[in-house]
């Protein structure tokens, strides 16, 4: 075991260890409850962290609205849910409505600020805010909240410990992996997914090779609007729609790839994971401490892993 895996084990191991033994000595039922809160709410966070991943992660575009793209995905969502009865349309009309103003985002102005961090970031503040005035006009600043669907409505019995605990929220565990899953195909075993990462690498040998490289980018630009779009409609049943929601996901995403490593899916994975617990057993245990949970395992990771758990050199 080489000394920085020693160290990584000695700042985080021994004492989540020590911490685990003593919550469930103390209380099971309130350990295991919150170890599920957590994985879920990593699972909803990983969903709209995903997409930040690609656009940020991958193909280092700064897009500071993506937490407005989940507000608007949250609030077509609700919207066609409410006319239709339909929970799977309210899921398409969330991606497509997303992806569809996120590739206007990309063609129309970000496409022309390629290599411009600085540009980027203040174009897209502005832009998060007047998607979100928006909203907030339409929708104005009441409470909206989603039905889960109807079949995964009510709680799940027989369970150990905890006896019985929400389908929805455990059906989010599920949402998270199989779009984990898909993406990573996406990226690894399909053409596409080759020309992205090839185009991250080397644009210029892309463009060469006969590439519309501009396409590529602007149709992983739309996936990466689309699942915060899909991540909003399954946060208007789990967190309801409101106007903030943007901003809290917006940083969480940001902790998310930052913690897991740009542009690694399974980064991402991790670190939503770790964030979601650490925000869960933080209120669960700490209520007044709970914000700083996050921000020491940050400065732990950038002090160890300074690109990230799963990053790499560029």
């Amino acid at each position: 075991m080489s000394r920085r895996a020693i160290a990584w084990w000695l700042v985080l191991g021994v004492p989540a260890a020590a911490f685990c033994a003593w919550a469930l000595a103390t209380n099971t039922r309130l350990f295991v409850v919150t170890l599920l809160n957590g994985l879920t709410l990593g699972s909803l966070y990983f969903i709209v962290a995903s997409g930040f991943t690609l656009v940020f992660g991958l193909m280092r575009n700064v897009n500071l609205a993506h937490g407005s793209l989940y507000l608007l995905g949250g609030y077509l969502g609700y919207t066609v849910a409410e006319k239709t009865g339909w929970w799977v349309l309210a899921m398409a009309a969330g991606f497509l409505g997303a992806a569809i103003v996120g590739l206007l985002i990309q063609v129309l102005i970000l496409r022309h600020m390629q290599g411009q961090e600085l540009r980027q970031t203040m174009v897209t503040i502005g832009l998060s805010i007047v998607i979100a005035d928006i909203l907030l006009w339409i929708f104005t600043g009441e409470v909206h909240q989603m039905e889960a669907p109807e079949w995964l409505q009510g709680p799940i019995r027989g369970l150990p410990v905890i006896n019985a605990y929400s389908a929805y929220r455990l059906s989010l565990i599920g949402f998270g992996i199989a779009i984990g899953v898909l993406l990573w195909l996406f990226l690894n075993r399909t053409r596409v997914g080759m020309m992205i990462r090839a185009g991250v690498d080397d644009r210029g040998m892309l463009a060469a090779a006969g590439v519309n490289v501009n396409l590529v980018f602007a149709i992983t630009f739309a996936i990466g609007a689309g699942l915060a779009g899909i991540g909003g409609v399954i946060g208007a049943v789990e967190l309801s729609m409101v106007p903030g929601e943007d901003t809290r996901l917006l940083l969480a995403s940001l902790i998310v790839v930052i913690v897991g490593g740009m542009g690694s899916v399974v980064g991402a994975a991790i670190g939503a994971a770790i964030l979601g617990l650490a925000e869960t057993f933080g209120l669960a245990y700490a209520p007044t401490y709970s914000v700083v949970f996050t921000f020491v395992i940050l400065v732990l990771v950038l002090a160890f892993r300074p690109r990230g758990i799963m990053g790499r050199a560029t």
